[in-house]
Order: C-alpha cells, then structure tokens, then sequence
C-alpha cells in the first residue's frame, strides 16, 4: 500500500525534493507506509531512506532534515486513509438506537485503533490483527482505550454479536504484557454483565498487572428506538446502587493494594441511586473524565474555584440556561451560588427532558435544539439563551438534530451564548458582564 501526498509544506525537507501533490510514498527504510502513524512515526527520524513514486516514476531518496522537524507531507483525510468502521452489533449500542433522518455522519460506527491514539476512541479489538497488535507495541502507542464490556468469552460474544468477541480478548493481554497502559470501558446492562459476571470481569483485568491504568463502568443508554433490538431495562435506584457497591468494593481494593482506585464508576451510577458524588481526591487524576467520570465533580470544583478567584465586573446580566436532566441540579447549585456572590448576574436554569432520543438518555450531550425550542419557548425570562458546547458538534454550530445555533436564537428570539464545558469556563462566561460589588464569601 501507499499513501497519496494532498498538499507539500514550503520549504520543508519533503519540497526540496521535489515531491508534490498526486505523488505517493511507499515505504521509509522498508517500512511500507499506510497511514498516517506510519508516516509520522517513521518519517521523525533526523535522516531516513525514502521510497516514492514522484511525477508517476519510482525513486529511491535519502531524507536529511533538521531534527524535530516535520518531513513536510499533508493527506487529505487526517489518517491519510480511511476509518476502519465496526464490525460488532452490540446489544446496547446508542447508534443503533438513533432516529432516522439525522446528520449521514452520526450513523458510522468506528472502532479504529489510530482514533484511540489521537482522539481517545475505545476500540473493541475484534477488527485488529496480529500486524497491527504489533504496530501498537513497536510504535510505543499507549494509552490505548479498549471496550471491554466482559472478559467471559462466550458472552463477549453474545454482546458485541461477533464471533471474533471472546477470541480478541488475547490482545488485552498481548498489550499488558508489553507494557502498553490500557484504559478500559465496562458498559453494563441489566442482568447481562452485571453482578457475578462484573466482578469476574474486574479480576480478569486486574490480573493483567499494571499495564490497566483505569477502568471506568457506565450504564447503556437506552432510547426509545430499540424495535428489532435485544430487550434491555434500564437501570434504577436499587440496581444503580448494587453495581456501585461492586465497583466500589473493588476500587478500595485497589487503593489499599496498589495506591490507586483504578476502578471508577459513571457519574449516572451515584445520580441514579441517589448517592453522593464523590469528592474531588476520589477520581485522583481524574483518568475517564471523557467517559463521564468525575465530571459531576470535576465541574463543581472548578466552577467554585472560579468564583473564588477575583473578577471585577461592569453592568448587569441575565441569562437563562439550558442543560440536560441529569446535570440539571449541579447547574441549579452553581447558578444560585453564582447570584449569591454576584447578585447583579442573574441565571435561569431549565432542565430539557430528552424526548427527542427518550429513554433514559439525560445527558446534556445529548440535549436537542427540537427539545430546546419545544420545552422553552415562551418561557425564557431573557434575551440570551446560554447553551453549553457538549450539544454542538465540534464546529459548535449545529445540534444532533442539525439545527443550527442560528435557527435555534431565530425561533425562540434570543442571542445564543456557547458555554465552554468545563466549570472554570463556564464560570468565566456567566460572569462576563456585571456590576462589581464586593461578592459574599462562600460558606465552607
């Protein structure tokens, strides 16, 4: 294989020898090239022997460049290639359960061991080979994020409904053996892999020794769109609070053990069973905040520390705001302790039910602008509608329904202020007009 050169860096090492656009490269000192880990792995070197098909005729080229320095090339696609998709049908997963008529994009499945490098993808391992097992190793990729789900082959299996489900396992331990650090991802159902199977699952990873850096559990998100699907029931207060006795029988084992948690459960876990959040030293580093968490937490700390830090503000604000079920009563707290230690900000809060997905999907991620605009409208007690970021695809313009920000302020006659995700930004914005009086000190 080859990879085709998109676009050439001025004067890089890659234009002074007089590659361009159209032309390929095939292999750096005999390593083929197939992507894009293989290009910036093998192209870092100060000097290297290049084989290339330039103006349609193959060379042979020896690369001297400044250590460091890029070798010059661009791709079109950013692997240089393109996404290995999934080969699994998993009893719970969320993109089989959407609605139709969304965005093409939502409905492709990756399960690419390049996307867990760079983006922090979870991988399930059924799709990879020996080859690229070794890859991982030789290039030093680490950490990797693997879906787990269970280490009992045979249900393995049944969830992921891939034949290749218990055999992949070999790879977790092919990678822990060569010391590459794996985060891995439990999704439980009810009644599946749970209870015995949850505690068979967490020794099995735990045997593999110190290459399992973290492993997060969190619940399968269901929808209303499971016709045709395994039957799944969500979980309550009841089986939200077994599952977390589990993990958190575990997690202290670890702690006592190795001096760290290692197992952290989902936020939702706590939130369902009506338990306390952990503090902040619980989640320690804070490894699966992408995977919801300690973000509960995270977010609440740093939204405080925000307040707490000086800010001198000019004129006044309201704002209403919008956030999903689940999160809903962190953001109460944090509005009403923002207007406790600067009244002349004013925030309204409104929890968006998600009947768009249904369910028991209630993250803000996941929050619609058709929900927005159907629960808000004609309630809004400003002209600015706060909305945070997670609802946006990563251009922030455009909702899962593919509204847009600007139809979204349109149609409920506002000005659409994007709130950053993480609690000190959050914070910031809130609080980025007003009148500056002394603000009451926070109890506790």
């Amino acid at each position: 294989m080859a990879v085709t050169i998109y676009s050439v860096d001025a004067n890089s090492a890659a234009e002074q020898l007089g590659l361009q656009p159209g032309d390929a490269l095939l292999e750096v000192d005999g390593n083929p090239i197939n992507d894009m880990l293989d290009y910036q792995f093998y192209t870092d070197s100060p000097s290297f022997h290049l084989s290339a098909v330039r103006g349609g005729c193959p060379v042979s080229l020896p690369v001297q460049k400044a250590g460091g320095q890029p070798f010059g090339c661009n791709f079109e696609t950013y692997l240089a290639d393109r996404q290995h998709n999934c080969d699994n049908h998993c009893m719970f997963c969320f993109i089989d359960q959407l609605p139709p008529g969304l965005r093409d994009s939502l409905y492709f499945k990756d399960d690419d061991e390049r996307l867990s490098f760079l983006f922090g993808n979870y991988i399930t391992l059924t799709n990879l080979s020996d080859h690229e097992i070794n890859r991982i190793i030789k290039m030093h990729i680490s950490p990797v994020n693997i879906s787990v789900h269970t280490t009992n082959p045979e249900l393995r299996v049944r969830m992921l409904a891939n034949k290749k489900g218990g055999e992949s396992l070999r790879h977790l331990h092919t990678l822990a053996k060569a010391g590459v650090a794996i985060n891995c991802q439990l999704v439980l159902c009810r009644g599946v892999n749970d209870g015995d199977e949850l505690r068979r699952s967490l020794e099995d990873l735990l045997a593999l020794g110190e290459s399992i850096q973290s492993i997060a559990a969190v619940p399968a998100g269901l929808t209303d769109y499971r016709q045709g699907l395994y039957k799944l029931t969500a979980y309550d207060a009841a089986s939200s609070a077994e599952v977390l006795d589990i993990l958190e029988e575990y997690g202290d084992r670890c702690k006592q053990q190795r001096g760290s948690r290692v197992i952290y459960p989902s936020d939702e876990w706590y939130l369902c069973a009506g338990r306390p959040v952990p503090q902040d030293e619980f989640y320690e580093d804070y490894a699966q905040l992408e995977n919801g968490v300690g973000m509960w937490r995270s977010f609440r700390e740093e939204f405080l520390a925000e307040l707490d830090a000086p800010h001198r503000l000019f004129g006044e604000k309201q704002i209403d705001l919008v956030t999903g079920t689940l999160a809903a009563p962190l953001i109460q707290e944090m509005a009403a302790e923002l207007q406790r230690q600067y009244p002349m900000v004013q925030v309204v809060v409104h929890p968006v039910k998600n009947e768009f997905f249904g369910g028991n999907v209630s993250v803000a991620g996941l929050v619609t602008a058709t929900d927005i605009i159907k629960q808000c409208a004609g309630r809004l007690q400003s002209k600015t509608l706060g909305v945070p970021e997670v609802m946006l695809r990563s251009e922030k313009d455009l909702f899962l329904d593919s509204i847009s920000v600007e139809e979204l302020a349109q149609t409920l006659g506002v000005k659409v202020e994007i709130l950053p995700a993480d609690g000190a930004g959050c914070a910031k914005a809130l609080l980025k007009t007003g009148l500056h009086i002394a603000r009451r000190p926070r109890k506790g």
